[in-house]
This record gives structure tokens, C-alpha cells and sequence, in this order.
């Protein structure tokens, strides 16, 4: 069980695309932005509290199991890996050109990143759960949905069906 404290952090993450572009704009790339975050969160060993895929960015509350760094370094670069091939697959040719750089270390030809990610260390409950809200009413504040339960690519529906469901057992309805 991993239990938040000063020397236990949680971390709040935040990437953004290049540009500010809305790459994650269409439900078929913010799936595939989340299948892999899925990918990221299995091959890489730690987990995710909390979530959210917008138009322009993610944000990703996680444990502290590996330095912060090292899971925005497999998040980042699975998502761009698979974004990138999704578009590069469908000829979305248009989308590409916006990601494109010049030479790059290692022969990349795009960037889906800005490369200023924001790592933020929680060391309480109380500083994470302001963080879960806050992630979860980032599509509201967007005027994507009207509820952040509403939005399909958060955590905000799990916590919420999780929530209903201690409800229930509390109450002895199951």
C-alpha cells in the first residue's frame, strides 16, 4: 500500500504539446493516448491515481515507486511514440508537418512535446485530492463537459463509480 508523506511523495505531471497544438483533439487519439498511458503504467512499474487527456496536454497524478523523470520519460515517450505512428499511418500529413523539427537527437523527425514538462511533488493526502479535483475539472473549465464525470478520457468516472460504490456498501446496498 503506498501511503503519501515527505519522504514518500506523490507526483503531479504535466506535459504539453508542442505548440500547444490540439493533437489529442479527436476520441480516436485521446483512446489511443490512453491505451498508452496504460502501456507507459505497465512496462514502467508505478501507478496512476489520476488522470486527464485534454485538446493540449495531460496531466497524471502517480506514486513516487521511481523518480519522477523516469515516469514522464515513459508516458511522454509512449504517447508520442503511438501518436505519432497513428498519424504518420492515416497520412494525416498536415498534422505531421505542425510537429515537425529540425534534425533531432536520434534521427526523430517529429515532436509531439514541449519540453518544459511540470513535475510537481504531493507529500500529503490532502495536497493530492486537490490535485485529483483539480485534473478532473480541467474539461469543465474547458466547457468540454458540463460534469466532470461526463468526460470520457479522466479517471473522474472511476473515482466517482468507486465512490457510489462505498456509498452502497456503507449503506448495505450491494
Amino acid at each position: 500500500m503506498f501511503k503519501i508523506s515527505p519522504g514518500s511523495p506523490a507526483y503531479y505531471l504535466t506535459s504539453v504539446t508542442k505548440d500547444r497544438l490540439p493533437v489529442f483533439r479527436t476520441d480516436k487519439i485521446k483512446t489511443i493516448v490512453s491505451n498508452a498511458l496504460n502501456e507507459a503504467r505497465n512496462s514502467g512499474g508505478f501507478l496512476i491515481f489520476a488522470y486527464v487527456i485534454m485538446p493540449d496536454h495531460i496531466h497524471l497524478l502517480t506514486d513516487s515507486s521511481k523518480k519522477a523523470e523516469v515516469i514522464l520519460r515513459y508516458v511522454t515517450g509512449i504517447v508520442a511514440h503511438r501518436v505519432i505512428n497513428f498519424l504518420e499511418e492515416n497520412d494525416y500529413s498536415s498534422s505531421l508537418e505542425k510537429l515537425r523539427h529540425e534534425d533531432y537527437r536520434r534521427g526523430h523527425r517529429y515532436s509531439l512535446w514541449d519540453h518544459h514538462p511540470n513535475i510537481r511533488q504531493l507529500t500529503s493526502e490532502s495536497l493530492l485530492m486537490q490535485r485529483v479535483h483539480y485534473t478532473h475539472q480541467n474539461p469543465v473549465r474547458a466547457r468540454l463537459v458540463e460534469k466532470a464525470d461526463d468526460y470520457k478520457y479522466s479517471s473522474a468516472r472511476i473515482l466517482e463509480s468507486a465512490a457510489v460504490g462505498r456509498r452502497t456498501v456503507a449503506c448495505g446496498h450491494r
